[in-house]
């Protein structure tokens, strides 16, 4: 990745390095996360020699998801997803944990824009809520 970009041109780098159907999910994803929440900040984070181009992250008054390319699926986590209502039942992963909540996408797998919405406005409440 070249220097100098915005987080927004570095997540279209992510996604366009994305293999296949991941990097056409995630865009998706953010295309949703986007739309739920007008306010979102994109952020690029926690780059690493084994992962040079960071993870994806959209916040507002802190992380709301953070969006990671797995080698089955894109799994979409709220770190503090346990503070969540989740009426549709839409969190599949870490359901054990204590604060965070994830989703894992896979390729056959529609995306309920309805269902992410409200995940997302209620992670926008817990967050300007404190």
């Amino acid at each position: 990745m070249k220097a100098g970009k915005t987080p927004s041109q570095e997540i279209d780098d992510i996604i366009e390095n994305a293999a296949g159907w991941k990097g056409k999910k995630l865009s998706q994803l953010r295309a949703a996360i986007k739309k739920a929440d007008p306010a979102v900040v994109e952020e690029v984070k926690w780059k690493k020699p084994s992962k040079p181009e960071g993870v994806a992250v959209w916040s507002h008054d802190g992380i709301l998801c953070v969006a990671d390319i797995l080698k089955n699926a894109v799994r979409l986590t709220f770190p503090k997803g346990a503070q969540i209502k989740d009426s549709k039942k839409i969190f599949n992963t870490r359901l054990d944990s204590k604060t965070v909540r994830a989703i894992d996408f896979y390729e056959e797998d529609a995306i309920d824009a309805t269902a992410l919405k409200r995940l997302i406005l209620d992670a926008v409440k817990v967050n300007t809520s404190k």
